[in-house]
Parts: structure tokens; C-alpha cells; sequence
């Protein structure tokens, strides 16, 4: 069970004093995130793309860059890479030198992306959304397959025997699909033999059982070997040392931002009860003391299938010093009751 953080590196106007710290700032304190979540253990750390004045990572590869350096174990993912409006040659290009950088710890994690200010940005029409996708997923994991490329498509000019390079040091670069939920997304991950990561963010995290069969069956009917195909999961959550400390510590940022990208997608508004609810056992928020969220990891792992658990945290700006709190207590605390029993009761299922 591989265990992680996944962030926005939001930059969110304060909720008490309205402040907005500069996207430096945020990029700097970051890199700090990602060097302690290296040295307290976590498997994992990834960083998504997004375009808007309230995110400061546009270039993942490039924040996850400066942290390789710095760091030795942990494996450094995009969350996600938003493939239908970028360039499949570059983005491999970029994760292959972060490849290199960190010696083999990079991974791509792909998908359409939920915000869409990227489209218009870089000159993509939304009409081809889906279109854009599977054209330069398909470009993308031709490259991986094949120093010298040969491809045609309709967005974009054709190749001709080209060379992509650096060539990265895992062979091949890891390529996970990441999906809110659709089953089309699901299956076509199970039918390319590609990981899958779910975005559990709402509702009950049972209910993305189903899709995890769904997913493993594609794979199956599509020969490819299930048992060597990942799950991965990312949901909202923070530790602190007390439940409700850390439920009072998390909620504002909460609100604030669920509310803000509500009003964009028409969603209903989010309040404390709503918030509060989503905390319980079979809710999407992993938000408690260290006990409580290795709990819900455990639940999760033994009723949907998930073998990686990425924590998206902050959410929201929060207190610098509280996130590298909530990281220290994930991989100190956390991961190692996640870890022992999740090992044992593996071993228990093996002899029954």
C-alpha cells in the first residue's frame, strides 16, 4: 500500500486576512513539502497543472524538478498533466529529464483535466475535448514504446521517424490515466494495461468499487496481467494531533474553495454539515487525528481495491507550518498503522 500527498499549490486569498501570498512563495513552500514528505517515508508526492491566478503550478515537472534534486526515495507524479491541450513530445520530454534528475522516480499521470482555462490558452477548440485526449494519449505512449516515432493524427503535424529525447531510466515511464469516475475513462485505462487513479472527492468511496471491477475486468479481457495494475486514489483530508483540531483547521479553506469552484459549476453551497459528514467512516474526507485517517485508508483499501492513497492537502491556502505538520504525522504516524495492517490482512486473506 503506497501512500502520498497530491496538491494544487493553490494560492487562495486567506480566509482571515484576505492576504494572497505570491505564487513564488507558494512554489518555494512547496519544494519544502515535498522534501519533508521524502524524508518522513511517503511513496509518493504529486503536483497538478492548472492555468488561473489561484494555482501557481502550470508546469508540474518543472516544481517536481526542483524537489528531485533535493530528494532520494519518492516517486514524482504530475496530478495531472492535462493531456488534451498539451503537446505528448514535450510533456515526455519533460518527465524523461525529471526522470533523469531523480533517478528514476518520475511519472506522468494523465487526464482531461476539470478546469479548462488551458484550451483557450494554448489555441484548443473544447468541441475536441475528448478528441484531443485520445489522440495525444495515443502519441504519448508511442513515444514512450519507441526512440524513433512515426505518427500521424488530426491535431497536430504528423511525425516521421524522429528521435525524442532524453530517453528517461525507467522503461518504460510510468503512465497513469487519472479519472473523476467515467466508466469510459476506467475502461480504456483497463483495456491499454495503464494505472488508474480515482479523484474520490464526494459522495461515498464505495461507490467507486464498481469501477474498480469495471477497470480490472478491461484489463483482464484485454490480456493484460491484473494483478501488476495499480489503483490509486486522491482525496481531500488533513491530520493534526486532535480530530477536531484538525477539522477546525481544515474546514475554512475548505468552504472557501468549494464555494468558489460551486459557483463556477453550479454546485449547491457547502456548509459545515456538509463538511462534517464527509468526515464519517464512509465519507470522502480524510480529514482526524492519525488514527482516525489510517482507519479510513484501511477502509478504503479493503472495500474498494485501492493500493495507493494520495491525500490532496492543503486545500485551499493554509498555514505553511500546519501542511508540513499534517505530512510529518502522515508518514511518522499514519503509514505505518496503514502499512502493518494492511500487510496482515493480505497474509490472512492469502492463507484462507
Amino acid at each position: 500500500m503506497e501512500i502520498g500527498i497530491s496538491t494544487f499549490v493553490e494560492t487562495t486569498p486567506d480566509v482571515k486576512t484576505g492576504e494572497v501570498i505570491s505564487h513564488a512563495q507558494r512554489l518555494r513552500e512547496v519544494v519544502e513539502e515535498i522534501v519533508l514528505a521524502d524524508q518522513v517515508g511517503l511513496d509518493v508526492f504529486g503536483v497538478g497543472e492548472h492555468h488561473r491566478k489561484d494555482f501557481a503550478a502550470s508546469s508540474p515537472a518543472m516544481v517536481l524538478a526542483a524537489a528531485a534534486a533535493q530528494t532520494k526515495k519518492i516517486r514524482l507524479t504530475s496530478a495531472v498533466t492535462v493531456l488534451s491541450s498539451a503537446d505528448p513530445v514535450r510533456v515526455f520530454q519533460d518527465f524523461a529529464t525529471l526522470d533523469g534528475i531523480s533517478n528514476g522516480r518520475a511519472e506522468i499521470m494523465a487526464g482531461r483535466g476539470s478546469f479548462i482555462e488551458s484550451f483557450p490558452l494554448f489555441g484548443f477548440d473544447l468541441k475536441d475535448y475528448n478528441e484531443l485526449f485520445d489522440e495525444n494519449l495515443e502519441l504519448l505512449l508511442k513515444i514512450r514504446e519507441s526512440e524513433k516515432v512515426t505518427w500521424r493524427g488530426g491535431h497536430r503535424a504528423a511525425i516521421n521517424n524522429l528521435g525524442v529525447y532524453p530517453r528517461p531510466v525507467q522503461d518504460p515511464l510510468p503512465v497513469w490515466i487519472g479519472s473523476g469516475g467515467n466508466q469510459e475513462s476506467v475502461v480504456r485505462a483497463g483495456l491499454l494495461g495503464l494505472p488508474l487513479v480515482l479523484a474520490i472527492i464526494g459522495g461515498s468511496p464505495r461507490q467507486f468499487a464498481p469501477l474498480v471491477k469495471l477497470y480490472k475486468r478491461a484489463a483482464e479481457q484485454a490480456g493484460h496481467d491484473v494483478s501488476k495494475l495499480p489503483v490509486a486514489s486522491h482525496s481531500h483530508g488533513f491530520i493534526a494531533e486532535d480530530t477536531e483540531i484538525a477539522a477546525d483547521k481544515f474546514f475554512p479553506s475548505t468552504q472557501q474553495v468549494m464555494n468558489v469552484i460551486g459557483r463556477e459549476r453550479g454546485w449547491g453551497h457547502y456548509d459545515r454539515s456538509s463538511f462534517d459528514a464527509a468526515r464519517s467512516l464512509e465519507g470522502a474526507l480524510y480529514v482526524g487525528d492519525p488514527k482516525t485517517v489510517a482507519e479510513k485508508i484501511i477502509h478504503l483499501r479493503k472495500n474498494v481495491g485501492i493500493t495507493r492513497f494520495m491525500l490532496h492537502l492543503p486545500l485551499g491556502t493554509m498555514p505553511h507550518d500546519d501542511v508540513m505538520m499534517a505530512i510529518e504525522l502522515l508518514g511518522k504516524e499514519v503509514a505505518p498503522i496503514v502499512r502493518d495492517e494492511i500487510s496482515k490482512w493480505e497474509q490472512t486473506n492469502q492463507h484462507n
